[in-house]
């Protein structure tokens, strides 16, 4: 009989083999989950994402944290050219299956591996909270991207309505790990979203880390009450 190793659950330390581990173990149905704890808002935050990127045909976009690649594809339509990365060799083997017509490559936020100034737009979403330096992470993508090249940060936040927030953090603190123990293959890692986005900064905090990180103009707008929000920057 084969043992099978036991799911992991990374710590809020973030530590980059436990957070990919952490990952490789949901990969199988994470697309599936994120559709069922977002009640379909994923599709909606995906298409906000590319919207504020402004592509344009022949431009060259950086996924990072491209997990399955779902939003690579999105990014690479219309002719632009997508390419995803990722630290998570699980999820990228995932996502080559469903998705052999992406671009999906290896890669950690700290190190990418690409040349300075390779792309016209970058975009991590739903990944930045997960990276041990944020800081490195930003000043990486800044990089990687030309002078006067986007960046897109689509990541949870902070809901602006009081009352909305109370309840949105019952969901997450309460029902999320429920959900997640009926749909996701490591229901654990669940646990731990729930609790790093509580500890996530705001909006506003958010934009003074980008902009510290070689990125100006530093914007944002929310979706869906706060519960995300898309930061808009050029690089400096």
């Amino acid at each position: 009989m084969t043992n099978t190793p036991p799911p992991v659950r990374a710590s809020l330390d973030k530590q980059p083999a436990e957070v990919a581990a952490m990952f490789d173990g949901v990969a199988g149905r994470y697309d599936l989950t994120n559709t069922v704890i977002s009640f379909g808002q994923d599709r909606y935050w995906r298409r906000a994402t590319r919207s504020a990127l402004r592509l344009r045909a022949g431009d060259r976009v950086l996924d990072v944290g491209a997990g399955t690649g779902v939003s690579t594809a999105e990014l690479g339509r219309h002719g632009v050219w997508a390419v995803g990365s990722d630290i998570s060799l699980g999820m990228l083997r995932a996502g080559r299956r469903v998705r052999p017509d992406v671009a999906l490559l290896a890669g950690d936020a700290l190190a990418l591996p690409f040349p300075d100034g390779t792309f016209d737009a970058v975009t991590i979403s739903f990944a930045l909270r997960n990276v041990v330096d944020t800081g490195g992470a930003l000043a990486e993508l800044a990089r990687v991207t030309r002078p006067g090249g986007r960046l897109v940060v689509c990541e949870f936040s902070r809901p602006t309505n009081p009352a909305f927030r109370t309840v949105y953090l019952s969901y997450l603190m309460r029902s999320v790990p429920t959900v997640a123990r009926a749909v996701a293959s490591n229901p654990d890692a669940y646990v731990y979203l729930a609790e790093s986005i509580r500890q996530w900064p705001d909006q506003s905090a958010l934009a003074g880390r980008i902009v510290a990180n070689g990125w100006r103009s530093a914007q944002w707008r929310n979706l869906t009450g706060g519960i995300v929000a898309l930061h808009r920057a050029v690089r400096g």
